[in-house]
């Protein structure tokens, strides 16, 4: 079972990372890796970054009903 300084770790040697990415690396469930994340956003230990749908090369967002599909959601430490 990883811990709150394994995430932590892993962000610190990565730079920064999708929550996803987290999960494959570490072996947990991504639910369980957000909630971990949350807790160490609240801790003010690490913070979010969204990825604009801006940022698109394709276009694809344009299509998408919710404008989300490019948007990517990474991890950093503080």
């Amino acid at each position: 079972m990883a811990t709150l300084m394994d995430i932590r770790d892993a962000l610190a040697l990565q730079g920064r990372l999708e929550a996803s990415q987290l999960s494959q690396q570490l072996g947990l469930p991504l639910p369980l890796v957000s909630a971990m994340l949350s807790r160490l956003e609240q801790m003010g230990r690490v913070k979010r970054i969204t990825e604009s749908a801006e940022a698109c090369l394709t276009g694809s967002c344009k299509n998408c009903p919710q404008g989300l599909a490019c948007t990517r959601q990474l991890w950093m430490l503080c």
